[in-house]
């Protein structure tokens, strides 16, 4: 084959995986074109790319996943080639062909084997005719699978034979819930990858999902680098990965690796790929399916191999062979990824969309930040809720989990809730640690988990953060606009020494004795404090605190609320004392009664199960809302009967509209 000029490359993608791409393209000398949809005008990938082409606004549909804007797009920058990332676009076969119609270079796998492994059905198929192990499954029509409901070996799972991600799956336990569940998963199907077709397979209870990263070229070589463990999971998708898998044996670890490469060799597959398999208690695999495009996790190989894989993908792409043989693969150390979203455990993982105030990367030996903002900015929720990866490197695995937890201290996010003080508490739970886990990890232990980010919290001296929410308060205006000595303009606070201030609805009382020279000394609650100023930038506040010397993080929310980042925790704070004129005091928190409905999160109102004048009783689903690319169920919480539907299917919503009025 010869070998094809690469100079331009459109990244047909957003987020973190177009940040990371463009980190690639730029050691490589390629030009860069970044695409983004108008939501995400002031977004990093576009303001990291060497051009930008819009998309316009609209949905997804409309920008991200419109084949024939990608393409326009490409033609009108000459761009030589595009790169997919993951997810959106990346596993589309008509992408592929578009790009072969325009002599564009599509970097990754060709339609013909795309269009093969994608569909877990026809992947399935190939699997059982080269003798790879499989679960048993079955396929068809709703009513062919609901005619075989009495003969099912339950539990069983139902997937998107498209699908990917997490999307689309369903554990069914016993056959009475079926129908409803088969429905479900072919909506979320039709919706995430525009087919609806879904098959069934039974479920394997505690198991492991081991996956192996490949790479192929065009010259008949193929490679694996390693495997990983995924085994960490909510909501059926990844939120922990490591390489090795602390799991398997020596002897298994190469048979499951052999296996992913034979496949690749039989399907004639090219460009980097992965393959996922299940892997039950007696450590017994089954293939699960094979994802043709680049892996969230690929850091986590990255680390360990000293390869970028990004950069062997355009290699391959521009028909050259790999930089790499089996036997030149040495993988070193452990790693260790860490998925940090936008979202709140505590609230069944719903998404959080809204506004960054303050955001600052842990600069600590051995850990890579892959992340799709660098400051202050609003997170949609248009968009999957992941705002970065955290990947850490150490020598076995224990090293690696240590670095994670000092880097997860050091990783600053404000203005929202994340599951960054989760992961903290799952990478030091016993049985992460000892390797007692499955994929049901966080739903068996989430009520430990919880308890523990509670006592975390509860752990934090509160007089600790008082005094250093005090200090930036009393000069924030200073603090923030740079004014060299912030102890000459410290506002009315020298005439009222008595203070009130609510740290998480805990109402501190503060009494100030004296405040100078840099230094306030005071009391709360009887228990005295004395902390000094030394330095503010960025958000990082430097102190002196009973003689110790503190960092901590401070930025103000749309509310006028403080919010403090203290030994790695965010703590909310404000003056009782102090009014604000920004907060709508005679709003009340909405809540789900038996009277009113409303959403959790703002999104978009897929399906609406009831009428006006309909019965409902408790846990009754009367609502489907989308929000950042997941589908909430609004049940009801009593019985009660449907009075007005206030809102239609379609509709974009807030989480204060109300949405049906019951009685």
């Amino acid at each position: 084959m010869n070998s094809i000029r690469i100079h331009k490359v459109l990244v047909a993608n957003r987020g973190e995986i177009a940040v990371r791409i463009i980190k690639t393209l730029r050691k490589l000398h390629i030009d860069s074109v970044a695409v983004f949809a108008d939501n995400d005008a002031a977004a990093l990938h576009r303001r990291m790319a060497d051009e930008a082409c819009p998309l316009g606004g609209g949905t997804l549909k409309d920008t991200y996943l419109n084949v024939q804007k990608i393409i326009d797009a490409a033609l009108d920058a000459s761009a030589d080639a595009i790169h997919p990332g993951y997810g959106f676009l990346s596993e589309s076969p008509e992408l592929v062909e578009a790009c072969e119609a325009n002599n564009i270079v599509f970097i990754g796998p060709d339609a013909q084997t795309m269009r093969l492994m994608g569909n877990k059905i026809a992947a399935r198929k190939v699997a059982v005719e080269h003798g790879i192990p499989v679960t048993f499954g079955i396929m068809g029509s709703h009513e062919e699978i609901l005619a075989m409901a009495d003969t099912l070996p339950y539990p069983i799972i139902i997937k998107a034979a498209a699908g990917g991600g997490g999307k689309g799956m369903h554990i069914v336990w016993q056959k009475e819930d079926l129908k409803l569940e088969l429905e479900h998963a072919t909506r979320e199907a039709e919706k995430y990858f525009g087919d609806g077709t879904v098959f069934v397979e039974q479920y394997v209870e505690s198991p492991r999902h081991i996956e192996v990263q490949v790479l192929a070229d065009h010259f008949g070589h193929v490679i694996h680098l390693h495997e990983r463990e995924c085994t960490i999971q909510r909501r059926y998708q990844k939120i922990i990965e490591e390489s090795p898998s602390p799991t398997l044996t020596e002897e298994k670890r190469q048979e499951v690796c052999a296996t992913a490469v034979n496949l690749c060799k039989v399907i004639g597959y090219r460009n980097a790929g992965t393959v996922e398999f299940l892997v039950d208690m007696n450590l017994n695999f089954y293939f699960l399916e094979m994802n043709t495009r680049i892996q969230v996790e690929h850091p986590v190989t990255e680390m360990r191999t000293g390869i970028d894989i990004v950069e062997e993908q355009i290699r391959i792409a521009r028909g050259k062979e790999m930089g790499w043989t089996q036997d030149a693969i040495h993988a070193q150390g452990h790693a260790i990824e860490l998925r940090i979203y936008a979202e709140n455990p505590e609230n069944n993982f719903l998404p959080t969309p809204g506004k960054v105030t303050a955001y600052h990367e842990p600069q600590v030996r051995g850990s890579r930040v892959d992340s799709s903002i660098d400051g202050s900015c609003n997170i949609s929720e248009a968009y999957d809720p992941m705002i970065a990866k955290l990947t850490c490197h150490g020598k076995d695995r224990q090293a690696a989990v240590e670095t994670a937890r000092h880097a997860l201290k050091e990783f600053i996010i404000q203005g929202l809730t994340t599951n960054k003080a989760y992961l903290w508490e799952v990478i030091k739970n016993p049985d992460f640690i000892d390797n007692k886990m499955d994929t049901l990890f966080c739903s068996s232990h989430q009520e430990s988990l919880l308890a523990a980010l509670n006592e975390s919290r509860k752990a934090q001296n509160v007089n600790d953060i008082v005094a250093s929410y005090l200090v930036f308060d009393f000069c924030k205006n200073q603090l923030e606009h740079h004014v060299e000595n912030v102890w000459e303009e410290i506002g009315y606070w020298r005439y009222r020494m008595q203070l009130v201030v609510d740290v998480e609805g805990k109402k501190i009382p503060v009494s100030i004795s004296s405040a100078e020279s840099g230094k306030i000394c005071g009391a709360t609650e009887g228990n005295p404090f004395v902390v000094e100023f030394i330095q503010y930038d960025n958000k990082q506040l430097k102190i002196m605190l009973n003689g110790k010397t503190e960092t901590v993080y401070c930025s103000i929310t749309d509310e006028q609320k403080t919010i403090v980042n203290f030994h790695g925790l965010n703590f909310t704070c404000f003056r009782t004392d102090q009014l604000n004129d920004t907060l709508d005091y005679a709003c009340k928190e909405l809540v789900n009664d038996k009277t009113r409905l409303v959403s959790p999160m703002p999104g978009k109102v897929m399906k609406i199960n009831v009428k006006e004048g309909d019965e409902v009783s408790e846990g009754m689903i009367m609502i489907v809302v989308e929000a950042m690319k997941m589908e909430n169920n609004i049940v009801a919480s009593g019985k009660a009967k449907v009075k007005k539907i206030l809102v239609a299917e379609g509709q974009m919503i807030d989480n204060k509209m109300q949405l049906i009025e019951l009685e």
